[in-house]
């Protein structure tokens, strides 16, 4: 069960949350569900799920878990079939599905001009970036955004009070050194959100995004902790430009998740995308 800063009513509402396997999107469906949300988990991972699902089940909350690719048609539609005839149609979407790849990732903040001259195997410079990977990280997070957006909103668009919820990140606004990929489709995702916003406000379905700053995951575990449990060189340079000198918990953005899906809190907004980064976009390092 987590923490909640407050708690709006969901009620009979059906959320659908994608990537709920994970440490962020867990704990979104948890604090959906504690609301009173009929919450449906869907990940590439079932068995990830299913297993958060439990969890909620535990707390007296009404969840399941469901086999979702976001990038296959086909897996979405098949989702939102068994979603539907078990909870009803969707009223709040998530889109936290996401992650980066090695092959759209350089080891190296800067390139010098010895790695052009010299190449050494274990180094990977932009030259050595692999398309197919920058496109598979690119789709994951964009394409994985759209797709179940696609599948999902048309049922949204003929009912009143829906909310749409993306994950974009605090380097879409700021690239960060090494993860061109990522931060590239991270940007796709805002300037998306910012589009549907606008596109579906006929409609009355409201489009908005969460930029998590840095938060620990299964996914940048490494690159912030060695072995041993101790900070990685990156971690120290990430905690030094964060004036609040700490790594987000999901906690921390409990409270944004449950102002933007609750339309009594926010149902004038539409199209933004919140910061939630310690003060990381505001600190110039100076």
């Amino acid at each position: 069960m987590v923490k909640l800063p407050f708690k709006i009513d969901l009620t009979n509402k059906v959320a659908v949350v994608t990537g709920a396997g994970g440490v962020i999107c867990s704990g979104f469906a948890k604090a959906l569900a504690q609301c009173g949300a009929k919450v449906a988990l869907c990940d590439l991972n079932e068995e990830a799920a299913k297993k958060v699902a439990d969890e909620i089940i535990a707390d007296g909350g009404i969840a399941q878990g469901f086999k979702m690719n976001v990038l296959d048609h086909d897996s979405i539609v098949e989702a939102k079939d068994a979603i539907t005839n078990t909870f009803g149609t969707c009223d709040i979407l998530i889109n936290g599905a996401g992650g980066n790849n090695p092959r759209g990732t350089t080891t190296k903040e800067y390139l010098f001009p010895e790695d052009v001259v010299e190449h050494a195997d274990d180094i990977k410079t932009f030259f050595d970036l692999d398309p197919k990977g920058v496109e598979f990280v690119f789709n994951l997070n964009f394409l994985g955004t759209l797709m179940p957006t696609q599948v999902f909103a048309k049922d949204m668009a003929s009912k009143k009070g829906c909310s749409i919820v993306n994950v974009s990140s605090m380097n879409a606004f700021r690239p960060l050194t090494k993860i061109p990929a990522y931060s590239g489709a991270k940007a796709a995702v805002s300037n998306f959100t910012q589009w549907l916003a606008v596109h579906f406000s006929k409609v009355g379905i409201r489009c908005n995004a969460i930029a998590p700053g840095f938060f620990v995951t299964a996914q940048n575990q490494a690159l912030l902790f060695n072995p041993d449990g101790t900070p990685t060189p990156r971690t120290g340079k990430i905690l030094a430009a964060t004036p609040m000198d700490r790594f987000g918990t999901t906690d921390d953005l409990t409270g944004t998740l449950l102002w933007l899906c609750d339309e009594g809190a926010s149902g004038f907004v539409n199209g933004v995308v919140i910061p939630v980064d310690g003060g990381f976009a505001a600190y110039s390092g100076v």
